[in-house]
């Protein structure tokens, strides 16, 4: 595990990629935490910082990486927020109260909170990660009570947790930083579809066959929306994936575009799926209440975007700047020091939490695809928020970078599509229905 704050350049990282050093045992425990009690705003740093989860960095040879970062101290977007409205600065974390966008908060952004209230019975969310999280449902039951959202458990039905093969009893070995990705995804989803049912479904390892037969589990146990926030590098084996594990017409599959900055990570650059960039996102004087730039803190720590090597360009995608798939189609809140609020309590001190990263983004687009309804039987969702693009049911993020490239629009946003951002954030529901 790494620390990194926003001013110093993170290493690259993922399957096939130099891992990062770990940190102390310590830190794991008790790092980044939420608000605290009132202080003086002298005893208190603004300057966020934040280390990659445990999962980031994957433990063995073939293993994909999670695409997540843990807030470990500073003041984050919902903080300052909530300072300039009470006058009181935050002192030190303490985790016993959120510091990152809740549900209020994720809703408001993205036109959602009329589609939120009334959308989403009957639709399963599937969240695909890797190994166990056995707190899993306790922690998700922590989270939807504070913010008053219905129960999501396994005795009403809503919740549901089984391994890659459909077992409910026989799951994979517990894993401490995969847990909190867990938690950061199922969050993420009841934050936007509260009225969704859950499936999680862990694969046993963190490989792209097992994570594929995961995808294809949530499929075969009928969820329309499969959100995955994990990634590495592209291969040659990666068409091959795709047939075998992504390509399933009259399912939304999201993925996380990645962490590392410029460059296509896969299982993002499937044709088949909906490859899911990050922004930075703060409140505004606007009309619509926020604004949005493209994520990115470092040359090598952002939101990724990029050409595919491998993949081929799906029909309804018309850039110019790459031959074959583009990254990315649409995005949301990933950047850390603008995080989301996430309880979690395996491997780590018990409390809240806030995280960022494109984990946080993917399954935030899963649920607005559960929001907008059940796709088309033969659809390829991903082409949806094409027949939208430049519309205003889209949020078109226009400014920031994720790098340096020699096509700009692959690597800087602009009007219209860009690769860290595609067509942008929603706005509703509109764009993601077909």
């Amino acid at each position: 595990m790494r620390s990194t704050s926003p001013d110093r350049p993170a290493a690259h990282r993922g399957w096939r990629r130099a891992g990062a050093a770990a940190a102390s045992a310590a830190a794991l425990v008790f790092a980044g935490l939420g608000t605290a009690v009132q202080a003086d705003a002298a005893t208190v740093s603004s300057k966020v910082t934040w280390t990659a989860t445990p999962c980031a960095t994957p433990k063995h040879k073939g293993e994909l990486a999670c695409d997540s970062y843990r807030v470990t101290g500073g003041l984050t977007a919902f903080q300052k927020q909530q300072a300039a409205r009470t006058g009181v600065t935050p002192k030190a974390a303490d985790a016993a109260t959120p510091s990152g966008y809740g549900p209020t908060n994720l809703q408001s952004a993205y036109g959602l909170t009329s589609a939120a209230a009334s959308n989403g019975s009957g639709e399963t969310i599937a969240i695909v990660d890797a190994y166990n999280d056995p707190n899993a449902e306790s922690d998700l039951a922590t989270y939807r009570s504070y913010y008053g959202l219905s129960a999501c458990t396994t005795a009403n039905g809503c919740f549901k947790k089984v391994s890659q093969t459909g077992s409910t009893t026989s799951l994979p070995s517990s894993d401490a930083g995969w847990s909190e990705e867990i938690s950061l995804d199922l969050d993420m989803a009841s934050a936007v579809c509260p009225k969704c049912n859950i499936l999680l479904v862990e694969a046993t390892s963190a490989t792209m066959a097992n994570l594929g037969k995961a995808v294809n589990e949530a499929v075969t146990l009928g969820a329309k929306y499969v959100s995955n926030s994990y990634g590495g590098s592209e291969s040659s084996s990666d068409t091959s994936y795709d047939s075998s594990y992504f390509n399933h017409p009259g399912v939304a599959i999201t993925v996380s575009a990645g962490d590392s900055g410029y460059g296509a990570e896969y299982p993002a650059a499937s044709r088949y799926v909906t490859s899911v960039g990050g922004t930075a996102l703060k409140t505004s004087s606007t009309t619509r209440g926020w604004t949005e730039t493209v994520w990115k803190t470092s040359s090598t720590e952002g939101t990724g975007s990029g050409c595919s090597s491998y993949d081929t360009k799906p029909s309804w995608q018309t850039d110019t700047g790459c031959a074959k798939r583009t990254i990315s189609d649409v995005s949301a809140v990933a950047d850390p020091a603008t995080g989301v609020s996430v309880y979690d309590s395996y491997g780590v001190t018990a409390g809240w939490y806030t995280f960022g990263g494109t984990s946080a983004s993917s399954p935030i687009i899963a649920a607005v695809y559960a929001l907008a309804g059940t796709p088309s039987s033969s659809s390829y969702p991903a082409s949806f928020p094409y027949t939208k693009a430049g519309t205003s049911a889209l949020n078109d993020v226009t400014s920031g970078n994720n790098g340096s490239c020699t096509t700009t629009y692959l690597c800087t946003a602009q009007t219209g599509y860009d690769g860290p951002t595609g067509w942008g954030t929603p706005e509703g529901v509109s764009a993601f229905t077909g």
